[in-house]
């Protein structure tokens, strides 16, 4: 009901720790959390201390402290960003480092309220300068220097690791942290830290995230790019891929290159967008599942071996040590402990769940490139209000715009010459449809059984749901053609029942159904214009749309009206379905008289309008379910309910869209008056 573009995506924001929802969870259930706020006072007033690892640890532990979501009111009390902040810019590098840290956990894990506070609290003030001193430090001494200048650039290299994270964290949840960076030429600095990629990988990582976010709808910031920022990018895209990382930097850099389009010369347009697309298709045409399984092995392998390594040594130096040697090792040990405190604080250094977590995200970026790449070249409204209002007016009830959430169905989007060539070239649709498939068993099974690797079942979950997502895209843009024709499309739409039909607890996760019954939706639209036989039935389809429309989310109930409406108008077009329309109509009729969400009884008006508005079957079938009379009945009660609700619940675009139906209302009413006196003659 009512155009709506497909949404596009957003990065994600990343904990330096971890999960968040997972650090979270624990804390609800363990004992980290002391009463009345104590560890937030003491360590806030420690920051203060003379001593720089004091303060250190202070920050070390806030870092810890942040990632327990009851804390933060009292920490934004306590005005701890403020207090923080100047720490970004102590004389101590490991301050610096911790102190970073903690913001990086505190923007990661409070969400977009915490991020916005903190750009009011002044963050940028501080940040700023620190990661222009980070860029400075990288410049200096090229010369490969002693040890300890080794270190120190190590040191900075960690810095502004963990401040540009920062500065992603706030730039993803505030307009006005991308209006600083935009003023203050941020963008030097987190481009030298791309540059870093052929020794920094991470650092790398977290620039390609940060100008990704930044560059999106920027075009200010656009300006800025100049040869040198260009030529760091194309270094990057072209680098030799000698792990997973590196194949998350190049899709990370190519959404960043789409992102730049719009200051690509048109000459240079068709080879951009071919090497966006190469890399994105190379990234999804990896078999995560067995990378995963790979990777755990490894894993396995590498802790057996390292723990009889062990063992040997335990034993070879346990012969000959007296207790005299036993206590001169003690130091050591304590220092270590107190290193590890604060090392903890950095993303884990399994390398093998790094590896393979790092796939899974590459993955899921660039399926979400895609996306975006599909709705960047959306109509605008204006042309798509043109559309409405040249429409003939006489046929406006059988052509009114479908669901929420899914108006581009009837609306087709313009890829341009470029970017349709890739898709299709590069083999696009079909990595994307392999990609919908749930998750391989035996990768969820072997991360099921390791505490440290179970998160990966989730992202595994999200690559399909993004798949999911991209699929809805590509199946409205594309021509059957390219889509693998009918056949494909066919064994797609069984494909897609299968994944509903096959989980019994999917009513539990909206998203994810929501995402299945768009891209069916999309799919039945495609293949009901082109003529092509459906390949479930109308049972199938009724069982279907009887367990969605139980659940709590509009869009899924809004897809669901929409497909019956879809194969209703199909059905009504062939003969001996006059049973199968009696459901359909009785189903669309219950669904719009009592579903709470005007939403979602606009949507089950539009597909009764779409069913009976045309054909001998579909007439009989209107006057044996009394549709005339119920929708007389129901038309006073669906104006009251626009006037009585609308203002309140819904935005402007659905009341206008709200409002048409209701004229497509009275002109269906009025002809089914008339499709009634006739058949009662």
């Amino acid at each position: 009901m009512g155009k709506s573009r497909t949404k596009r995506f957003k990065r994600p924001q990343f904990s330096p720790t971890g999960d968040c929802q997972a650090e979270l969870a624990a804390a609800a259930n363990g004992t980290e959390l002391e009463e009345d706020d104590g560890p937030a006072a003491e360590l806030l007033e420690k920051l203060q201390h003379p001593s720089a690892e004091v303060r250190e640890c202070a920050c070390a532990g806030l870092a810890r402290l942040v990632q327990q979501r009851p804390v933060l009111p009292d920490l934004a009390r306590r005005d701890a960003v403020r207090r923080l902040g100047p720490l970004l810019l102590d004389p101590s590098l490991a301050v610096r480092e911790t102190a970073a840290g903690a913001l990086r956990n505190l923007s990661a894990c409070g969400g977009f309220e915490v991020c916005d506070d903190m750009v009011t609290k002044d963050i940028m003030t501080p940040l700023v300068p620190l990661l222009r001193e980070c860029s400075a430090g990288l410049d200096s001494n090229e010369v490969p220097p002693r040890e300890e200048k080794e270190q120190d650039r190590s040191s900075v290299e960690n810095i502004a690791n963990e401040a540009v994270n920062v500065l992603w964290n706030i730039c993803e949840c505030s307009d006005r942290a991308v209006s600083v960076f935009n003023k203050e030429g941020c963008l030097e600095s987190v481009v030298k830290y791309l540059s870093r990629f052929p020794t920094n990988v991470d650092l790398a990582i977290s620039a390609a995230y940060c100008l990704q976010t930044v560059t999106e709808d920027n075009p200010e910031l656009l300006k800025s790019f100049g040869a040198s920022a260009l030529h760091v990018l194309e270094s990057a895209m072209r680098a030799p891929v000698s792990s997973m990382a590196y194949i998350l930097l190049k899709t990370l850099v190519a959404g960043t290159v789409w992102n730049l389009k719009d200051i690509i010369p048109s000459k240079s347009q068709a080879e951009i967008i071919s090497a966006i697309l190469k890399i994105l298709s190379e990234v999804l045409e990896m078999d995560a599942g067995a990378v995963v399984i790979q990777m755990k092995e490894a894993e396995t392998q590498r802790l057996r071996t390292a723990a009889e390594t062990e063992e040997r040594l335990e034993n070879a130096n346990g012969v000959g040590l007296t207790e005299d040697d036993e206590m001169e090792e003690t130091p050591p040990k304590r220092r270590v402990r107190r290193k590890t405190l604060i090392s903890d604080l950095l993303p884990p250094t399994n390398e093998e769940l790094r590896e393979a977590t790092a796939l899974l995200t590459a993955q899921q970026t660039a399926l979400e490139i895609i996306v975006n790449m599909c709705c960047s070249e959306d109509p605008s409204d204006d042309e798509w209000e043109e559309e409405l209002s040249s429409s003939d007016e006489s046929e406006a009830f059988m052509e009114s715009s479908l669901g929420e959430g899914g108006g581009q169905l009837l609306s087709p989007l313009c890829l341009s010459h470029e970017t349709h060539a890739a898709l299709t070239n590069f083999h696009i649709p079909r990595k994307v449809f392999e990609k919908t498939a749930f998750p391989s068993s035996a990768a969820v099974d072997v991360c099921s059984r390791s505490p440290t690797w179970k998160p990966l079942v989730r992202k595994m979950n999200t690559v399909q749901w993004r798949a999911l997502v991209c699929l809805q895209s590509l199946v409205s843009l594309l021509e059957v053609e390219h889509l693998g024709g009918a056949p494909a499309l066919q064994a797609l739409a069984q494909h897609l029942s299968t994944l509903l039909f096959s989980q019994p607890d999917l009513a539990k996760h909206a998203d994810f159904l929501e995402a299945i019954s768009s891209a069916l939706r999309a799919l039945l639209q495609t293949m009901a214009a082109k003529n092509i036989a459906q390949c479930m039935t109308p049972d199938q389809l009724m069982t279907l749309c009887r367990a969605g429309i139980q659940s709590g989310s509009v869009g899924v109930r809004v897809n669901m009206v929409s497909i019956l409406g879809i194969t209703g108008s199909v059905l009504a077009k062939e003969d001996g379905a006059l049973e199968t329309l009696k459901t359909i109509g009785c189903f669309l009729l219950e669904v719009a008289t009592k579903d709470p969400s005007l939403v979602v009884v606009g949507e089950a008006l539009d597909a009764l309008f779409d069913v009976f508005a045309d054909g001998s079957e579909a007439e009989r079938a209107s006057v044996q379910i009394r549709l005339l009379s119920a929708l007389k009945e129901f038309q006073p009660v669906f104006k009251m309910k626009i006037r009585k609700e609308g203002k309140g619940k819904y935005s402007p675009d659905q009341l206008c869209v709200l409002d048409n139906v209701k004229m497509n209302l009275r002109r269906f009413v009025a002809y089914q008056e008339t499709v009634e006196k006739r058949l009662t003659a």
